[in-house]
């Protein structure tokens, strides 16, 4: 047999497979309800069941009412029980980067003196190299055409370069995420510039960081050829660093890290597993496809009315344009109703960018569809609970803005929920010591082990 048949015929076998496994996995769905499975760790209303307590983070949207009722608030995002607005207020109004400060914050409980900020960023500067020849033995051995991909395989090589690897001590672990926070950015752009330089034939530049630079100055002065930048770029870049740290504790991601720290293995199994998790589309993926379904509404609408734009949005719920998935990207969030706050504030900066940048035009889109969204989901819904823009919606605009490739815009967000991640990996290793282990109930019937000479081909 050729290689081709046989190709071929391997591939013929495997769908026949593929249908037998999805097929001997599928659950009647009323089992669900009549065993009170909470499918996606969530109750009939959408509330998260309670798998843990955290210090770290906090978010609130709702009010309980004495007899259960809830009542939906504008969305409140607190670190570590300071309210996110007051965070960025308080680097803005003193014209100063926040993200360092942040993930001070995050990791160690308090707000740093500018003693302790000024050490904590000159250690991030130290920890900002890789092993030597890490580049040249690991990036470009094998270019990933995913970045996610990139620094999944980067970080779980990283464990084969220090000698604690299995060391969960705090402060061993602690040396683990410092070191890991100061990477990432790294890790992200070369593999970014190893990637466009073998598959786009373009010029290989790498950039040495600057260990003076705060971390989002040092992104875009590894990512651009000419390492220029202006301030306005590395504030508002920063400030998405700031808003995408952390997150309740309950996300896709960081649970994530919760379960796997809890089997007590490594800081670069842990960060990786994490990482695996924030690539998928339904978490760190959606400002990417939020970019991608406005660029396909511009592609194909003749004008941007508000009819043409209430239309396009009508035909994406049903499932008759760009990716017929049925979701308006950026709108709606699985916690927040009436608003988002970290796209509350995002957006106060994204007119000043947009001048800068000469996408005024694209900014009136995005609010247009932030305005007429809701509408269209209302009219559309039998049951609405109310959406509103969420922070991927204005994230991804944002690093258009900015010339950011799309390939990095999940990386640029796992190098800030970086400092999440290790935050709550010292916490589950401080507080927990018994593995995460939830309860899935068995729906199989029993049967009889049939020998091989009995069974029907």
């Amino acid at each position: 047999m050729n290689f081709e048949a046989e190709n071929a015929n391997i591939c013929r076998k495997l769908s026949e497979l593929s249908e037998k496994a999805r097929k001997s996995t599928l659950i009647d769905s009323s089992y669900y309800e009549k065993m009170d499975v909470k499918r996606g760790l969530r109750d009939i209303n959408g509330r998260g069941v309670v798998a843990g307590l955290t210090e770290i983070s906090e978010i609130t949207s709702k009010i309980i009412e004495a007899d259960g009722t809830c009542t939906p608030i504008d969305g409140k995002l607190y670190y570590r029980g300071i309210r996110i607005e007051d965070i960025v207020r308080g680097f803005i109004d003193e014209k100063r980067f926040g993200f360092e400060e942040t993930a001070y914050l995050l990791m160690f409980g308090d707000l740093p003196s500018d003693a302790e900020l000024k050490s904590f960023k000159e250690m991030l500067g130290n920890f900002r190299v890789l092993p030597l020849n890490f580049v040249r033995d690991v990036t470009m051995k094998k270019p990933s055409v995913d970045m996610m991909n990139v620094l999944q395989r980067s970080v779980l090589t990283l464990y084969a370069y220090d000698d604690n690897a299995d060391d969960i001590s705090v402060e061993n672990v602690l040396r683990q995420c410092l070191e890991l926070t100061a990477q990432l950015p790294l890790l992200s752009v070369y593999g970014y510039q190893v990637y466009k330089h073998y598959y786009d034939d373009e010029s290989l530049i790498i950039h040495k960081p600057d260990p003076t630079m705060d971390t989002a100055e040092n992104i875009l002065k590894l990512l651009r050829s000419n390492s220029e930048f202006s301030p306005l770029e590395a504030t508002i870049l920063d400030l998405c660093l700031v808003l995408h740290a952390e997150h309740g504790g309950g996300n896709n991601s960081t649970f994530t890290t919760h379960v796997v720290s809890s089997s007590g293995t490594d800081t670069y199994s842990t960060v990786a597993a994490s990482l695996g998790s924030l690539k998928g589309p339904k978490h760190g993926g959606a400002n990417v496809k939020v970019v991608k379904m406005i660029e396909d509404m511009k592609t194909n609408l003749m004008n941007f009315s508000d009819c043409s734009v209430r239309n396009y949005l009508m035909q994406i719920l049903n499932k008759e344009v760009f990716d017929r998935q049925g979701l308006i990207y950026g709108m709606g969030h699985a916690v927040y109703s009436i608003s988002d706050p970290r796209a509350l504030i995002l957006e106060k900066f994204v007119e000043k960018l947009a001048v800068e940048k000469d996408f005024v035009d694209d900014l009136e889109l995005y609010k247009k569809i932030e305005r007429l969204a809701p509408e269209v989901i209302a009219d559309k819904r039998k049951i609405y609970k109310g959406v509103s823009a969420n922070v991927d919606f204005y994230s991804g605009f944002v690093y258009n803005m900015l010339g950011l490739p799309t390939e990095l815009f999940t990386p640029v967000f796992a190098i800030s929920r970086m400092a999440g991640w290790a935050a709550h990996r010292i916490e589950e290793l401080s507080n927990n010591g018994k593995i995460i282990r939830p309860a899935y109930e068995a729906v199989a019937s029993h049967r009889k082990y049939i020998k091989l000479f009995e069974r029907k081909n």
